[in-house]
């Protein structure tokens, strides 16, 4: 029998408990607490249980969470790799974790040397010129990039108002240029995903500041034409901005600097192995090309001869993020990359391209895989004819692969592949979890063919069963009421 009691309902009669009465200071100390911080009924918040059934309580309560360490985390173009437990030990180091942001310079030489070592690292990966780690998240770094395009232009004395985005790119790119000040505007794919060059040519002009570019895109696919993109949007001066945030496909394979890219954001907690989600923490550095070096928001770490010191770009946008950003992700990130080497990195691509292609390899015969020309990081499945003939949705489906002991990939995204999964099993999963979670997926089609109710009503193998998924968003119960039912 399963657990479900919060600790305020594990109150036991047997035990005693103890509270404290101040002494003859506590009118003074009172008056300066806020009366709606006071709590008369204090009794009623007290559990009233043991030490040790306190312990068990909430071991047992965090054994109901769900994440890398606990399984294969197939979320599509999020990258839920298995992050090195090195990288957690190296980042707790006292030395790391107790130096004050304010801190002069002459105190904070390792931490220096490791943000300088870590952006030539990253220079190197991405082909670019130069790199700031201030950005603190993948859209803080798109935003940033936007930022530094727009200033570039402005600086030249132009003032460009549009933005193109192709409708397989990373889900926050229209939202970041929106902020920025720009307008976007929507390209066309291709039948077989790809960008429709003929849509390009139309509507590439010199009002066009920027295309935003996911490569390999949100269908998993590399862009064939790449080429002929940087050619036509270099002949208007339209910079190339490279979203990174599929770059976990082509480390060790491809740069984007190599390829015509001008400007690119990086996910320091996907690709470089930093857990990630529920808000953070995150850290999104941009690389960019020479002639986009003076705009650059952060500090400029400078070595000179053993040490290292600090300097200003000469026509910064100005600082987008206080300090040193996320500096524990940058550390675990250099870590990562120290750990691994040049040949480890070289082969993470190589292997997250092996891993999907493999899983897309043993589903092909059982579902409708909608990148067909090639995979690479992930693939995208459509359920449209399983939804419409066996009555169910993609979330039924992706709600019944919890009840086998595994997380769901990312459900109807991307946008124009429908009822789709979106499956990323990363380079760190071997060959028999990618086994077993394809006989899952098979296995649930085969239920929703003989008993479509299993799925409708899914999951009843975890904690929480099925929810009102409107209801929970819309009126979330953020907090525990004393109030009796």
């Amino acid at each position: 029998m399963k657990d479900r009691d919060i600790i305020f309902k594990k109150k036991q009669s047997t035990t005693s408990f103890y509270t404290f009465k101040l002494d003859k200071r506590e009118d003074e100390i009172l008056k300066n607490i806020p009366k709606n911080l006071l709590n008369e009924k204090i009794d009623d918040i007290i559990p009233n249980i043991s030490e040790n059934e306190v312990v068990r309580h909430f071991i047992k309560l965090s054994s109901f969470n769900y994440g890398v360490d606990s399984g294969l985390y197939p979320l599509g173009s999020c990258t839920m790799k298995y992050n090195p437990k090195i990288n957690e030990k190296v980042s707790r180091l006292d030395n790391f974790t107790n130096i004050h942001p304010y801190s002069d310079v002459a105190r904070v030489q390792g931490n220096l040397e490791i943000i300088y070592n870590l952006k030539e690292d990253l220079k190197e990966i991405t082909g670019m010129d130069d790199v700031d780690l201030s950005p603190c998240a993948g859209a803080h770094g798109e935003l940033t990039s936007l930022f530094v395009i727009g200033v570039y232009f402005r600086n030249r004395g132009e003032k460009r108002k549009y933005i193109l985005i192709p409708d397989a790119a990373h889900g926050t790119n229209p939202a970041s240029a929106n902020v920025a000040g720009f307008t976007v505007i929507n390209l066309k794919s291709t039948e077989d995903g790809f960008v429709d060059l003929n849509d390009l040519k139309e509507k590439a002009n010199r009002d066009v500041a920027a295309i935003m570019l996911t490569n390999p895109n949100t269908l998993g696919l590399f862009e064939k034409n790449l080429k002929d993109i940087v050619d036509i949007c270099h002949s208007f001066d339209i910079q190339l901005y490279y979203d990174g945030a599929n770059l976990n496909a082509v480390l060790g394979l491809s740069r984007p600097g190599d390829t015509g890219f001008d400007i690119v954001h990086l996910n320091l907690h996907k690709t470089f192995s930093t857990p990630h989600g529920g808000g953070g923490p995150g850290s999104g550095p941009i690389g960019v090309k020479k002639h986009l070096v003076d705009f650059l928001p952060s500090n400029k770490i400078v070595k000179d001869k053993d040490s290292y010191k600090t300097d200003k770009y000469s026509k910064s946008i100005g600082r987008v993020r206080t300090f040193n950003s996320n500096f524990l992700v940058i550390l675990r990130a250099y870590t990562y990359i120290v750990s691994l080497g040049k040949e480890g990195l070289s082969k993470v691509g190589l292997l997250a391209i092996l891993n999907a292609n493999y899983l897309a390899a043993l589903l092909k015969d059982d579902f409708s895989i909608a990148t067909t020309t090639h995979v690479m990081h992930e693939f995208v499945i459509s359920l449209s004819k399983e939804c419409e003939k066996y009555h169910i949705t993609v979330m039924d489906f992706a709600k019944r692969i919890l009840d086998y002991g595994f997380h769901a990939p990312t459900v109807s995204f991307p946008l124009i592949v429908h009822d789709c999964l979106m499956i990323e099993p990363t380079e760190t999963e071997s060959k028999e979890t990618l086994d077993n979670f394809a006989k899952v997926l098979i296995t649930i089609l085969s239920e929703a063919k003989s008993n479509s109710d299993l799925l409708r009503n899914a999951p009843v193998n975890t904690p929480i069963k099925r929810i009102d998924d409107v209801t929970a968003a819309r009126n979330p119960v953020l907090k525990y009421s004393l109030e009796k039912e």
